[in-house]
């Protein structure tokens, strides 16, 4: 057999191959300054059913995620992404109070907003949580901390269902009802900048529960997300929250950035605390299960519960005063709930 060339030449293309179908999409977010522009709600949703039914390219992916990236994805294009993936998800019908998306991980201080969803459980609110795993190298998440404070893990929807039934709060992973997202989302340390889907897994709420509560720590998304879950009609509420995680800081002032039957409206909540805490030297998860059992006390922690649980509530309908009010009966009498 003879060896073939080094220098061989390869046969000429003469007929101009056919253009990807997702090649469109990344021509409109990157065809130059003046060229370039951002998706429509429906350009959106086009291209997250490509990407849902993996008929992209690898190529094509990265550069698409990180030109949303450079551009900052707007709320039409997260509301088309979100529209897109609960059509291809066919999720069960499933009675859900509050979607809990937890996607952050904390690194200056402990998940306090853990012990706060366990207290709204026992006290009859029915919670799914989701997430995206530990992606970040530092931080704390909750995937790390379900098996020390009881909360169930579920891999599929009819556990989730018998947990909500039995427990009222579940933990979901995104891998396990989204894996084309969590593949996005495990692409953040080869591309070296977090993508979209960090945001978009905020919006989600997969179950169409009756308030979403999304925390989105970088200034002026809040915003954006609020008028996304506008848009289709989602009854939310965003918070600038500590580290990223649905947890009010009880040291600064709280914006509420809500949207209820198509409207959109704002609230501002005082500091808690008169000055700033002091953060902890290391992170101890075990110091959340002493403070829930009364073991030790912890004036940040046992604050930023008690804040979160009513930010909750206050997404529920309740006011400010009453929702303050019955966050504080639930942590006092938390034990009379185990």
């Amino acid at each position: 057999m003879t060896e073939p060339q080094l220098n061989e030449a390869r046969p000429l293309t003469l007929e101009t191959p056919a253009e990807h179908p997702f090649a469109e999409f990344v021509r409109i977010l990157g065809k130059g300054k003046r060229g370039a522009r951002g998706l429509t709600r429906e350009e959106a949703r086009a291209a997250m059913t490509l990407l849902l039914e993996g008929k992209v390219e690898d190529t094509q992916l990265g550069a698409f995620l990180m030109l949303l990236r450079h551009k900052e994805e707007s709320a039409e294009e997260l509301a088309g992404f979100t529209e897109a993936l609960r059509a291809h998800l066919h999720a069960p019908q499933i009675t859900v109070d509050l979607d809990w998306p937890s996607y952050a991980g904390k690194k200056r201080h402990l998940p306090w907003y853990l012990l706060a969803a366990k207290c709204l459980a026992g006290n009859g609110l029915r919670i799914l949580m989701h997430g995206g795993g530990a992606h970040t190298a530092g931080r704390l998440y909750t995937e790390q901390l379900l098996d020390l404070l009881g909360i169930p893990l579920c891999r599929n929807w009819t556990v989730v269902e018998q947990a909500l039934d039995s427990r009222r709060l579940a933990f979901f992973p995104l891998q396990d009802w989204a894996p084309q997202l969590q593949r996005m989302i495990d692409l953040r340390n080869t591309l070296g900048l977090r993508s979209p889907i960090h945001s978009l897994a905020r919006v989600l709420n997969p179950l169409g529960a009756r308030c979403g509560l999304q925390s989105i720590f970088h200034p002026g998304y809040q915003a954006v997300h609020r008028e996304a879950s506008r848009l289709l009609g989602d009854h939310t509420v965003v918070i600038k929250g500590d580290g990223g995680e649905i947890e009010v800081n009880p040291d600064v002032i709280s914006h509420l950035y809500g949207t209820s039957a198509g409207e959109a409206w704002d609230e501002e909540w005082p500091a808690l605390s008169a000055q700033r805490h002091v953060k902890p030297a290391s992170l101890q998860p075990e110091h959340l299960l002493a403070v829930w059992r009364g073991e030790a006390q912890d004036s940040y922690g046992e604050l930023a519960v008690v804040a979160t649980m009513a930010l909750a509530l206050r997404g529920l309908g309740q006011d400010r005063e009453q929702a303050f009010s019955r966050a504080r009966d639930y942590w006092t009498n938390r034990r009379s709930i185990e």
